[in-house]
């Protein structure tokens, strides 16, 4: 296990210990009964004091993520709190593996994965921020496959150019046009979807004890790739216009950031958007102290009015500071895997050179069937259905919520894209629930994954886009009366809850 000590951050020492720990044992990196280092030895190997390590367990203790045992050794919780695991003699029997303890990795964490485990073969996946098969053109899209294939053998016996195909990128400028983004073939790079352009961005400028700027709470994927190149994160809050761009800069007087990265339309998992005041302030921000700017635009295509959301930062961008992400997975299909990177200047080369590293081009056949919603009418044709059937969910799932949900919980009424954010009192957990949950049939997204640094447990995201509406609407009066009853036990409410 590495753990990378920023020791001019700000953050204490034990809360990074703690952090990397919680990470990894939330992630499932670290699974359940697995002993962890002694105090002294932990001391030793990251140089620092014994009462640095002995608090940093005294707060993962407080969380029921450990569990120490006088005279034995500091042993993981798991996920479910409190399970007091103890070696047990079926233990003893199994061959040791203990050797590979000793091997260091540098996952520091891997919710995805850890929410991918799950078994989730007969539960109804409020989880999953994925559109319902109903929702993709899987035959025009499957016809384009063939079709393809059949023309041109060659789009299976060959590799395609790292940067893409250039008759797709060519395609899409007027796409991008529309969002007022004036972009070239030339600046555009085509990604085994946008989650890649992530890890490209950050495996290409961002290294251990780089500052990076979170808005909190965080798509979940994202704080996996920044921890995994040993960043120092910092997080700024978010309200009802987004992240708070006068609390950055705040921050950037003490600890200029070398990347901000930003969800600004219909942000997952809060469903906020940002406003357009702000994101011309962001964008001044990032311009006064040379900084990168990441902006991940998912789903901005899906508004349920009639107003879209305001322009991407990307097409007020005059001297490259932003790298633009835009995938289709959230509109078109999770699984051709397609999408759009645009960068201006030498990092469009930078980070082509970076993506030939790491997979050596996407596939062209995907790249050949997304075409044609490029080059017809299919596009215009496709989004106002899509709009039209996802706001029918959202509206669901709003008068379920009120009508049967607790007064005590909150949520938020997002104007677009796939996820309504609940708030529990904060005493209590969502982890809790989501075990309860999960014997019912149903799964959500526990929030707690969402924060990067002091993690907020009596959260969970909603996603109202990968089930049919018959499905919906019987998973959230479910949902409706495990929240009745979870909040209204008070063996729940006298949980210890972790500070």
């Amino acid at each position: 296990m590495h753990i990378d000590l920023d020791r001019h951050s700000g953050i204490t020492l034990s809360e990074q210990i703690r952090t990397s720990i919680a990470d990894r044992i939330q992630s499932g990196l670290l699974q359940e009964g697995e002993k962890l280092p002694s105090v002294r030895k932990l001391s030793t190997l990251l140089d620092v004091s014994l009462m640095t390590v002995f608090h940093a367990y005294e707060l993962l203790e407080q969380e029921g993520l450990i569990d120490r045992i006088q005279g034995k050794g500091t042993f993981t919780l798991g996920k479910s709190k409190g399970s007091k695991h103890r070696p047990s003699q079926n233990d003893s029997e199994k061959p040791s593996l203990d050797w590979q303890n000793a091997v260091v990795d540098y996952l520091p964490r891997a919710q995805y994965w850890r929410m991918m485990q799950t078994p989730l073969l007969d539960v109804a996946k409020l989880s999953m921020a994925a559109l319902h098969s109903s929702l993709i053109p899987t035959e025009w899209i499957s016809k384009q496959f063939f079709q393809y294939a059949q023309l041109d053998s060659t789009l299976l016996t060959e590799y395609g150019p790292v940067q893409g195909d250039s008759k797709l990128r060519g395609a899409v400028l007027p796409y991008f046009r529309e969002k007022s983004i004036a972009v070239s073939p030339n600046e555009i790079m085509i990604l085994n979807g946008s989650q890649q352009g992530i890890d490209l961005v950050a495996s290409t400028f961002v290294g251990p004890g780089d500052c990076v700027v979170l808005e909190e709470p965080a798509y979940p994927c994202t704080i996996d790739v920044l921890r995994k190149r040993g960043a120092t994160v910092y997080t700024i809050p978010i309200d009802e216009e987004g992240m708070q761009v006068d609390r950055l800069a705040a921050l950037c007087d003490t600890r200029p950031p070398k990347l901000i990265y930003t969800n600004p339309t219909y942000q997952n998992p809060t469903g906020t958007v940002m406003s357009a005041r702000r994101r011309v302030q962001l964008l001044e921000l990032a311009q006064s102290y040379n900084a990168i700017i990441l902006e991940d635009d998912a789903t901005s295509d899906l508004y349920f009015g009639t107003k879209p959301p305001p322009p991407p930062i990307k097409s007020m961008d005059r001297h490259g500071h932003v790298i633009y992400l835009k995938g289709i997975s959230k509109f078109i299909s999770p699984g051709c895997r397609i999408g759009f990177l645009i960068a201006d200047g030498t990092f469009i080369t930078r980070l082509v050179s970076s993506k030939g590293i790491s997979d050596l081009g996407s596939p062209l056949i995907t790249q050949k069937a997304i075409l044609p919603f490029f080059t017809s009418n299919q596009l215009q044709k496709h989004l106002p259905v899509l709009r039209e059937k996802l706001k029918e969910r959202r509206d669901l799932v709003l008068q379920i919520l009120n009508r049967m949900a607790p007064k005590s919980v909150q949520w938020t009424k997002p104007e677009g894209g796939l996820n309504i954010w609940l708030s529990l009192p904060p005493t209590m957990n969502a982890d809790d629930l989501h075990t309860f949950a999960l014997k019912e049939g149903i799964s959500f997204l526990p929030g707690h994954v969402c924060f990067p640094t002091q993690q907020q447990y009596h959260h969970l995201r909603l996603s109202f886009s990968y089930l049919d509406m018959h499905s919906l609407e019987r998973s959230l009066i479910t949902l409706c009366r495990l929240l009745q009853d979870f909040t209204s036990s008070d063996r729940h409410s006298q949980r210890m809850m972790p500070m």
